[in-house]
């Protein structure tokens, strides 16, 4: 597999996903200096957490260097005006491959037409996407469950605003017997360009605002947080608390269903649901790891 900017989920197909999750699995638990002498720049223009540590974490157990900034915003080239292509070309002499989260759907893109070095979209913007993000969902789900086709998987709460729940659609569809269930109020569906190309794809898909409804058939619930830094249309304190999943939620849950979630969790599920054979999110950051360091590698063409 080649693989130069990873910037969306539609650069892949099933052969190039099974070369990465095959080199993920390989490297859990593992240590190496295949990256030795390489550098990575972690650019983050919105603040992170996970996805910034977990970079950083793999590069430095692949045996690279990492040089990091966060708030972005914040620094002395951004409040003098720097646009996000020549900071881009600067940090090309400064390292072999970039992350980069911004806020402006579209950036990652933007990045890589003036980039020397490989961009990995670390999510951009509200709109856009979040492609690694989507590839370790997607790991969890093959690796919990045990298959790659006939699945049922439910996205629940901010589905227009969550661009890992965007991703993950996409690439979903590249394989069969997939059906997925949008369980949405009205104004955070998911977007009609997410829906169109499931459609070309013959991926079956329904819409609901019900959860219950199809709790018990799932074998995927996908959680999201409400995000009140995204939310521009109706009321966020009653947004927040339409889809909250209950211990007697998960446990009506059928046996082998998983509980998945991108993180951070608010209080979209509750507590005592984390001793629940059904949840995996927090398991779920360790396979976040294992797929970004195989990530790192596949671009880097470490040995």
């Amino acid at each position: 597999m080649k693989l130069h900017h990873l910037i969306e989920t539609q650069q892949f197909d099933r052969s190039s996903l099974k070369q990465l999750f095959d080199l993920a699995t390989s490297l859990e638990g593992k240590r190496e200096r295949s990256l030795e002498g390489k550098i990575l720049a972690s650019l983050f223009y919105e603040p992170s957490t996970r996805t910034r540590f977990s970079f950083e974490s793999a590069m430095l157990r692949l045996g690279g260097d990492v040089l990091t900034m966060e708030s972005v915003r914040d620094s002395s080239s951004d409040k003098k005006g720097e646009t996000l292509e020549d900071a881009i070309k600067v940090i090309n002499h400064y390292a072999d491959a970039i992350v980069l989260r911004h806020s402006e759907t579209g950036s990652a893109a933007r990045a890589a037409a003036v980039s020397k070095v490989p961009i990995i979209n670390g999510g951009d913007g509200n709109l856009g996407q979040h492609p690694t993000q989507a590839l370790l969902d997607l790991y969890t789900v093959q690796r919990e469950l045990g298959r790659q086709d006939d699945i049922h998987i439910a996205f629940v709460g901010n589905l227009k605003y969550y661009r890992s729940a965007r991703s993950l659609s996409y690439l979903l569809s590249k394989y069969k017997n997939i059906r997925i269930t949008f369980v949405s109020v009205p104004e955070l569906q998911m977007g009609d360009d997410v829906k169109q190309h499931l459609r070309e794809n013959n991926v079956r898909f329904q819409e609901t605002d019900d959860m219950q409804s199809i709790i018990r058939d799932v074998d995927v619930l996908y959680q999201t947080r409400i995000a009140k830094e995204w939310i521009t249309t109706g009321d966020y304190e009653s947004l927040k608390g339409r889809y909250v999943i209950t211990r007697p939620i998960a446990d009506s849950m059928k046996k082998g269903a998983i509980i998945i979630h991108p993180l951070p969790r608010v209080d979209e599920i509750a507590i005592e649901v984390d001793d629940s054979p059904h949840a995996v999110y927090f398991k779920q950051v360790g396979y976040g790891l294992i797929v970004r360091m195989a990530i790192l590698k596949t671009i880097l063409n470490g040995k």
